[in-house]
């Protein structure tokens, strides 16, 4: 086997493993956060975190696929190197991005569903029916 190819291997072995820890790590510990926008509804929690994830896996082993050629002839361990930091640190910067773009979602999520479970605002203590009657208050 040649550079490139050995390149290609090592890239496409690290880059899928860390997309799927990254993936369950996500999955595991954005489960309670769901659960708690969907106001203890666990199946609908489950069923959004699952199709999170799903989505998650498509775009950065998508990512992954489109971004493994290149046009660098690799010659040596060096060149093996240097093509799988670059190539990788492209990949751990994306799923750090992924990564932050789920918090912004679930933030917002949770932000609605708690608005969504505040109390009515408090009712005024008497009305008023004229508007000379509030200068008489006065």
């Amino acid at each position: 086997m040649n550079e490139t190819v050995i390149s290609y291997s090592l890239y496409l072995i690290l880059a899928v493993s860390m997309t799927v820890w990254v993936a369950r790590t996500l999955h595991k510990n954005g489960r309670i956060f769901l659960v708690d926008c969907f106001n203890g509804n666990t199946d609908l929690a489950d069923s959004v975190n699952h199709l999170l994830v799903v989505g998650f896996y498509l775009m950065n082993i998508g990512f992954v696929s489109l971004y493994l050629k290149s046009t660098e002839e690799t010659t040596g361990a060096r060149g093996v190197f240097e093509l799988l930091s670059g190539k990788m640190g492209v990949v751990l910067l994306m799923l750090g991005g992924m990564h932050f773009f789920n918090l912004y979602v679930f933030t917002r999520m949770r932000r609605r569903a708690t608005l969504a479970n505040l109390p009515p605002p408090v009712p005024p203590m008497h009305r008023v029916s004229k508007a000379h009657d509030i200068l008489d208050t006065l």
